[in-house]
């Protein structure tokens, strides 16, 4: 499967079903009361990571995802129902961003680990929820509200114990495929590894994922060559392994191989240089590697760090390499829920009404004006102006804030045209100079 680790998607939650005006009406009955019913909420739309998805590659061609509306309200006080949610399946690792804003929304680690991305619509209410004592017979109901949208960048980074580490062609898929269960493509030429090669050591009880990187040059963390793409995957790793290629000619050519990478990862993030790693000398069964065994054994000794040599062609040293891996991981085991890149909110915040001050602005066209305030917004979408007595109650939540008083002080004349959400009304003021 083509590995994918970035994309970005297009989110619709479903609209919320619109409440129903109706009376009741039986033989005998004649004043039957209001009956109708509310809608349904529109469906959310829910990412949750899971452990059977390894890549993003499913959204290269759903990049649009939508859920249900909710069902409209009905007569005899017949509720409509909510529509069911969408749930999105997305590899451990993910990263969730708003496209527009660039706020992250959540860091998917764990199994099971939800983030809501789109809201769905509440339902609109019937005429049967406005009634009480004094208004006996209400004849307006409610519109759903519509759901979120938002486009969303989801990124991958990658959950692994190990990462293999190195310049291309050093030899990390071949290693990779003599120590797990992983079959990456192998061949000899640099950037052979296009993307990232996952593969599971199963040591007695214990499952080590093991990660081959793509190669890395001088210069990645400035985005060159396979440059950001290779660094993002190593930063929740928690022990490293650098693999140089022994054959490249001299002690100087191996050093530099080590030093090209850690210059990278202090560029792009000097809390990589703080991880534990050793260090794995490849292609030993070529002659010109196994003169440079000693010596660079010796380098790496002197510096307190472990060396070891090995062959992913015919197996030797191969043995020691995964021993070390295993006693490495025992050493640091992943600690649970630290993972995290950064903190999510959990849970939604309860809505705040508000007072704020009403804004009118003067629009480029002559004669229009528009008001800006979130509660009368939301009643002029909400509220079917088709009902006589809808208007009136939206007309006296406009009382409320003096609408018509900030309009005529803004210079609106009787005629203009005034946009309230979505809505265009004519303006008519009760009084009129």
């Amino acid at each position: 499967m083509k590995f994918v680790d970035i994309v970005t998607i297009q989110v619709a939650a479903g609209r919320g079903g619109n409440g129903c005006m109706s009376f009741r009406r039986e033989k005998f009955v004649p004043k039957g009361g209001p009956d109708g019913g509310n809608g349904g909420r529109g469906g959310h739309i829910f990412l949750e990571a899971t452990t059977d998805l390894h890549t993003l590659a499913d959204f290269e061609y759903s990049r649009h995802i939508s859920s249900n509306n909710g069902a409209h309200g009905q007569g005899a006080r017949k509720f409509g129902a909510n529509a069911s949610d969408v749930v999105i399946k997305v590899p451990c690792g993910t990263i969730v961003f708003d496209k527009e804003t660039g706020e992250p929304l959540a860091d998917l680690v764990e199994p099971g680990d939800r983030c809501l991305v789109a809201k769905g619509g509440r339902g609109g209410k019937g005429n049967a929820h406005f009634a009480n004592s004094r208004r006996r017979a209400p004849r307006f109901s409610e519109k759903g509200e519509d759901g979120e949208k938002r486009k969303i960048t989801m990124e991958l980074k990658l959950i692994a114990d190990v990462a293999l580490v190195g310049v291309p062609n050093a030899g990390k898929s071949s290693l990779l495929a003599a120590i797990s269960n992983a079959t990456p493509k192998i061949a000899d030429y640099p950037f052979t590894t296009l993307s990232p090669n996952l593969g599971v050591m199963k040591i007695d009880q214990d499952k080590i994922v093991v990660a081959d990187i793509p190669g890395l040059i001088e210069g990645a963390h400035q985005n060159k060559g396979l440059g950001h793409y290779f660094l993002r995957h190593i930063e929740r790793t928690r022990v490293i392994v650098h693999v140089l290629d022994l054959s490249s000619g001299s002690l100087e050519n191996v050093v530099n191989q080590w030093k090209t990478v850690l210059d990278e990862f202090r560029a792009y993030n000097a809390d990589l240089l703080e991880r534990p790693y050793i260090v794995v000398g490849n292609k030993i069964d070529i002659d010109s590697a196994r003169n440079l065994i000693d010596q660079t054994g010796e380098f790496f000794s002197q510096k307190g760090i472990r060396f070891i040599a090995t062959s992913a062609l015919s197996g030797e040293g191969v043995q020691e390499f995964m021993d070390h891996i295993v006693s490495l991981s025992r050493e640091h085991p992943r600690p649970t829920g630290t993972t995290r890149l950064f903190a999510t909110v959990e849970e939604d915040l309860p809505e705040r009404r508000t007072r704020d001050k009403v804004q009118i602005l003067r629009l480029h066209e002559s004669g229009c004006f528009r008001v800006i305030h979130p509660r009368i917004e939301a009643a002029s979408a909400r509220y079917d102006f088709g009902q006589e007595e809808a208007a009136v109650r939206f007309m006296r939540i406009l009382r409320q804030y003096k609408v018509e008083e900030l309009l005529e002080a803004s210079g609106a004349q009787e005629g203009d045209t005034i946009y309230i959400g979505d809505v265009a009304f004519e303006f008519q003021p009760e009084r009129a100079y």
